[in-house]
């Protein structure tokens, strides 16, 4: 079975801030796209990693993991984003082994998965077409107008804070963002797509550590998580 995994570290960083992208931040002194890619490489079933890298940064990417000695003989391809997430994802497609059974996608910033929950999503997916990495919410929610009114109060038993990575059949996602595509449609992530064909997706319980970047205070907690040994 081929795997091949996508690696999205391509967005704008907008709500971290500062000049550099999030992806090239340093945790624990190691860039967090090269502890992402860590990650991926130590999984059982992984045989090639796409990165996919904003066009103002593919320099400093390469040139990154050129020096890294874990790294810059492993089995990586860059590629290009796009405008939007959803756009970056198809282009990590594009650009996969042909001979690809089995797609990963999963956040360039999201440093600290664990390899045996991707393994784990890898299994599931070859038996049931998509799955998904999420925890249960802890938290009540409400959803709200934009008047500041609550409108209503979900059950909270039903709902999950999805993450990723995101496991697909090859076939299955490609067609489902082709779809996308002609419909002219953004979603959020890609499990939207898959089920916009009305394909099942299923959900794997992930884990509490498996923090994405997004905010400066992920910085501080992700540098506390290390200092601590809660990565798993």
């Amino acid at each position: 079975m081929q795997v091949s995994a996508i690696i999205l570290a391509a967005g704008a960083s907008r709500r971290i801030g500062g000049a550099v992208a999030k992806s090239y931040l340093p945790i624990g002194g190691r860039p967090v796209v090269l502890r992402t890619l860590d990650r991926m490489f130590a999984t059982k079933t992984v045989q090639q990693v796409v990165l996919v890298v904003a066009a103002k940064d593919m320099a400093r990417c390469q040139a990154l993991l050129n020096a890294d000695s874990l790294l810059c003989h492993r089995p990586y391809r860059l590629a290009t984003g796009g405008g939007t997430r959803q756009q970056s994802a198809q282009r990590g497609l594009q650009n996969i082994a042909a001979d690809t059974d089995i797609v990963i996608i999963h956040d360039g910033a999201r440093p600290f998965v664990s390899p045996a929950l991707i393994d784990r999503c890898v299994a599931s997916a070859a038996q049931k077409g998509a799955v998904v990495v999420g925890v249960p919410v802890r938290d009540t929610i409400k959803v709200v107008a934009d008047n500041g009114l609550i409108r209503s109060t979900p059950e909270r038993r039903s709902l999950w804070e999805i993450q990723t990575p995101q496991v697909f059949q090859k076939e299955l996602i490609v067609a489902a963002h082709q779809q996308a595509e002609r419909d002219q449609i953004e979603v959020t992530d890609d499990a939207m797509v898959v089920e916009r064909l009305g394909a099942p997706v299923y959900v794997i319980e992930g884990e509490r550590t498996n923090l994405k970047i997004t905010l400066p205070e992920d910085i501080w907690l992700a540098e506390m998580m290390i200092r601590e040994g809660r990565v798993p």
